[in-house]
């Protein structure tokens, strides 16, 4: 998931690049307006392109589609998308994109920017004064940031896969991604690529984050805004609805994700904070074995070598304009939305339905680490697992990663791992697992990593979930709070990933925990000082652990009655 938003930028130019050589010929059925200006209270104008068809003359509901990336005549296609199902279809740009680049900043124009573009269309006299926004990634947070001032033409929003800043890009759980560097150069400003050599050069030679770019040949100042801003505060906090703004949040949503989705944690809370402080929210959610491609478009019958169930095979862009449809035309609901939560459960080939994210769970198991296994009783004699990293070492990586779901053996790579007992019954995985680490360090802080997967009675390893982040700011991930070295530490983590699978008879569950050091995240030497400043000379003697068997996981469960 490291090369999760790098992916799908490039299966987005081919399939933008695809349908735009499928329907070249057939541009005649449509009125296409390309490189509009739309004016802002800013005085800087936004670049749009407006598509509608030949044969609507008529006033019509406007579906925008927002965007910060430009890859040329292809980008119509989603505009064409919409005029297809009879909308006037709208692609709008971000500010500075398709116009003066100097004028763009991500994540802090779109509030008000976008504000003024609808207010702009409903204006107009081919639109019929009801608009919808929908699509994926920074597309779905541009939407979130919408709805902190609503227009009154906005009438529902499709926010997928959407990213939530700060909070799960350009860092997740305050352990920052080189994802901040290359997602500006690359998919922004277009620079030449970074070299992939570029991550293992920054690894070896030791120097501070705050330098990565400095081995691209430049100062990005994105990469390093950013990283003034190493917990989640009130810059990123501004980005994204507040308490006060959710409880008006008052038109439909639909909120779509996946499994496998890297901004899913993102996704996840904009879903969860709307219903905590709206207790009326009218906001659907759907859920599958789904990366950030197919949480947003169509699903992959094969996802990382894991074949999906049949029924999980839906795509998400034909839900949105189902959804779309029943907003701003009336139609019915679509079929797939039968309660508020909606998710499949791998290996059942169903689709299951929850009123709220706790209400699709009846139990929780509680799993002590405890001497190399994952035990339900709380352990009556107190001891510890022993883990030391050499944060010097660049022979090895402690590195998460798995291009695959399903695999014959599993890297432990220089990690411990816990497992439990075969389980006698078959139940279900439903939800995110939670915990609380307690550990004694001989440092100030470290990064940590953990890895969730079934063992199953074949002897193959289904990999269900992941979190990393960082102990500094694991009670408040807004203000960092070091360890005291030699002092027993707690370290509560809630911030995983969502997952939905059938546990089967005589599976185990499996922990494989870890600390963080690999060449695609940033290296926490545990000095204290700022991390982006530490340098492979703050790595001092091993960082040595002790992992109490204190420590826990929870994890939410359905068990059925009859079990």
């Amino acid at each position: 998931m490291k090369h999760i938003f790098t992916t799908l930028y490039l299966l987005l130019i081919f399939a933008v690049s695809s349908f735009a050589q499928e329907t070249k010929s057939s541009d005649n059925i449509y009125q296409i307006q390309d490189s509009l200006l739309i004016p802002t209270k800013s005085g800087i104008d936004i670049s749009a392109t407006i598509v509608r068809k030949q044969t609507n003359t008529q006033p019509l509901p406007v579906v925008l589609f927002y965007t910060t990336y430009y890859q040329g005549e292809g980008d119509s296609f989603f505009a064409k998308l919409s005029a297809d199902r009879d909308y006037v279809g709208i692609v709008a740009y971000a500010r500075g994109i398709r116009t003066d680049i100097n004028h763009y900043v991500p994540y802090e124009n779109e509030q008000t920017d976008i504000y003024d573009i609808i207010d702009w269309i409903s204006k107009q006299e081919w639109c019929n004064g009801n608009v919808g926004m929908y699509g994926g990634s920074y597309t779905g947070f541009s939407q979130w940031v919408t709805v902190k001032n609503i227009h009154p033409a906005l009438k529902t929003i499709v926010p997928q896969v959407a990213v939530m800043p700060g909070y799960d890009t350009p860092m997740e759980n305050n352990v920052q991604m080189n994802l901040g560097l290359y997602w500006a150069n690359d998919n922004i400003y277009k620079k030449e690529p970074i070299r992939r050599s570029l991550p293992f050069e920054w690894f070896n030679n030791g120097i501070a984050w705050k330098h990565l770019d400095s081995l691209a040949g430049y100062k990005s100042e994105i990469f390093q805004n950013w990283l003034r801003h190493p917990g989640y505060d009130n810059y990123w906090q501004s980005l994204v609805p507040t308490p006060e703004e959710y409880t008006k949040i008052n038109i439909p949503v639909l909120t779509t994700t996946g499994y496998y989705d890297g901004s899913q944690i993102g996704a996840v809370q904009y879903f969860k904070l709307h219903h905590k402080y709206n207790k009326k929210a009218n906001h659907y959610f759907v859920i599958g074995p789904y990366d950030h491609w197919g949480g947003q478009a169509k699903a992959a019958k094969n996802l990382m070598g894991y074949d999906i169930d049949s029924v999980a095979n839906v795509n998400m862009r034909e839900l949105a304009y189902d959804w779309l449809d029943h907003i701003l035309k009336g139609k019915p609901k679509p079929e797939l939305l039968k309660d508020k939560v909606n998710y499949q459960v791998m290996g059942t080939n169903e689709w299951k339905h929850a009123p709220s994210l706790q209400a699709m769970n009846n139990d929780t198991i509680r799993l002590y680490l405890d001497h190399k296994k994952l035990t339900i009783h709380k352990p009556k004699k107190k001891r510890f697992e022993e883990q030391s990293v050499d944060l010097k070492d660049r022979e090895n990586q402690n590195n998460y990663y798995t291009p695959e779901i399903i695999f014959d053996t599993l890297d432990v790579s220089n990690g411990l791992v816990f497992t439990s007992k075969p389980f006698e019954k078959d139940f279900s995985v439903n939800g995110a697992f939670t915990g609380n680490l307690c550990a004694t360090i001989n440092k100030k802080d470290m990064d940590v990593s953990i890895a969730l997967y079934e063992l199953m009675p074949n002897g193959k390893y289904f990999f269900l979930t992941r979190y990393v982040g960082r102990a500094s700011y694991a009670k408040d991930n807004s203000k960092r709070q070091l360890l005291q070295p030699g002092k027993k530490e707690r370290i509560p983590f809630d911030n995983t990933r969502f997952v939905s699978k059938k546990i089967a008879k005589g599976s185990r569950l499996l922990i494989l925990l870890n600390i963080n050091k690999h060449p695609f995240e940033v290296i926490n030497y545990g000095s204290g000082r700022p991390v982006s400043d530490e340098t492979i000379k703050d790595a001092g003697e091993p960082l040595q652990i002790k992992w109490h068997n204190e420590s826990y996981i929870e994890i939410p469960i359905w068990k059925n009655k009859k079990n």
